[in-house]
């Protein structure tokens, strides 16, 4: 089995690249490295293993047969697509665009990463995949990106429908774990960093919003299983934890556990990001969908992810 993984140099894809080889798979990972890094696949000596710096918003080539695209090709966090929008939506318009075609010139089956900000401003808990989109306004620089998800997955389904190409869509919550650094804001790795060095633990907004945290490891197994079931062709999946924590818990705990003796700060979201910058004070996943499907579950509690990040 032969399989590409666009974005592979990033988080998750890189994590999606070690099991994918560990079950003997074939992986061509493609990224541009504008936000993925070659730390995250030096330890990839495998012969089967091929990188390819690519950006899929160019046409995309790969010699040989594929089996798979696994697209996870995006900037994603807000200060990626705060300071590179037009990097986002490019890949969004231009870069699933190319690499579908890709997936269809191959007969490949294609899995689209997409992600829990599709739903933007809705409110309700807890989210299904059927439920509203709702977005705040155009000059919010914010909503590009769920803009951009939502328009990917208006074109994968779209190559389904009208040209029979399998698809799948992959929502993901809130995904953690070993590798995700502080750098573009992501809220764990930034909190442990700062813990770690005493340094203030700097929580945008008045930290009373809740995430629900996913371990890496359980969201790549979920993704492997679900292309390898054909009942979730065409269909779209929320991936995450149905565990809910304030971010100003989130912040004591990390404290307790890392007997640090730094204080919590509050950062309005204008400074840590943009003037008008709005997020939502909560988001939790309804994940009966993919439980029913392929018995997913979450192996890993919160602070079991906290004590493999620290």
């Amino acid at each position: 089995m032969r399989v590409l993984v666009t974005g592979g140099a990033g988080f998750i894809g890189s994590h999606l690249c070690d099991f994918l080889l560990a079950r003997g798979c074939e992986v061509v990972c493609m990224d541009s490295l504008v936000t993925g890094t070659l730390d995250n696949i030096a330890h990839l000596r495998d012969p089967r293993f091929l990188f390819v710096k690519h950006d899929v918003t160019n046409f995309i080539v790969i010699d040989g047969d594929l089996d798979y695209v696994l697209h996870f090709a995006s900037p994603a966090s807000p200060i990626d697509y705060l300071e590179l929008p037009i990097q986002t939506l490019k890949v969004g318009a231009l870069g699933t665009h190319k690499a579908l075609g890709l997936a269809k010139a191959r007969g490949a089956k294609f899995l689209l990463a997409s992600t829990s900000e599709v739903y933007g401003r809705n409110s309700k808990v807890p989210l299904s995949e059927d439920d509203y989109r709702i977005y705040g306004s155009t000059a919010v620089a914010r909503w590009s990106y769920a803009a951009s998800k939502a328009m990917d997955e208006f074109l994968a389904l779209a190559y389904w429908r009208t040209k029979g190409l399998p698809v799948l869509v992959a929502r993901f919550f809130n995904t953690v774990g070993p590798r995700q650094t502080g750098r573009y804001g992501m809220v764990i790795p930034r909190l442990i960093g700062q813990a770690l060095r005493d340094e203030p633990m700097t929580i945008y907004g008045d930290g009373n919003q809740t995430r629900n945290f996913t371990y890496v490891g359980d969201v790549v197994r979920a993704v492997i299983a679900l292309i390898d079931e054909p009942r979730a062709v065409g269909g779209i999946f929320n991936i995450g934890s149905e565990e809910e924590i304030s971010i100003n818990e989130l912040a004591e705990r990390i404290k307790r556990m890392t007997g640090s003796a730094s204080q919590i700060a509050h950062i309005p979201y204008e400074e840590a990001y943009q003037e008008g910058f709005e997020d939502m004070e909560r988001r939790v996943p309804d994940i009966s969908k993919i439980r029913n499907l392929i018995g997913y579950r979450n192996t890993a509690t919160l602070d079991e992810i906290l004590v493999k990040v620290i």
